[in-house]
């Protein structure tokens, strides 16, 4: 098991659906890892914390955020071993980053700090906030959707990270998404002639 936060090598296009709760991601990640035959990597937070709810009843802690990248990286490390051109992440350890300063008044532990500097992908997708918020155990609010999307906006904008908002209904954001990465993958091919 990982006990750091690095990345495989690999030749895969790694693309990462980014952006608050409940505004699709999972739900794109599958999608697009079924349209292009390939896998796609789970949110691990989401496993970690209901663990932790369940045996402890308690709520994610500082502690917590280095195990939950690191559990990241291992899922993304674990699925890149099966996939074929595209790897689609339904986040990253910079969304963990995002959590952690959000919630935690600014802090961050600085080994997922430094890992976010380093690791790489090749497409973002920025999800926006025009889908209904979705109760569930984790998600907590509702009622700070803009402000945590511009928190998501300016974590790829202050890394000058390219992205692509993806907007509407599933259908449209599935068929913005292929067109994008249908042209990367062709620009992928090309570049390794």
């Amino acid at each position: 098991m990982e006990t750091h936060l690095k990345q495989l090598r690999s030749n895969c296009i790694k693309v990462v659906l980014f952006g608050p709760e409940s505004t699709g991601k999972t739900t794109l990640a599958k999608a697009l890892a079924e349209h292009y035959n390939t896998t796609w990597v789970p949110e691990y937070a989401r496993t970690y914390l209901e663990n932790k709810w369940h045996q402890l009843g308690e709520i994610c802690a500082p502690e917590d955020i280095f195990p939950i990248a690191v559990g990241q990286i291992r899922l993304e490390n674990e699925a890149l071993k099966k996939a074929n051109t595209f790897l689609f992440c339904d986040t990253t350890p910079l969304s963990t980053q995002v959590y952690s300063e959000a919630y935690f008044k600014g802090w961050c532990d600085q080994k997922v700090v430094q890992a976010n500097k380093k690791n790489r992908y090749d497409l973002y997708f920025l999800t926006d906030i025009d889908v209904p918020w979705e109760e569930d155990l984790l998600r907590d609010r509702p009622n700070q959707r803009e402000e945590m999307f511009e928190t998501f906006s300016s974590a790829l904008t202050k890394r000058n990270f390219t992205y692509t908002l993806l907007q509407g209904s599933h259908n449209e954001r599935m068929k913005h998404a292929i067109k994008k990465l249908d042209k990367l993958y062709e620009t992928h091919i090309y570049a390794k002639r």
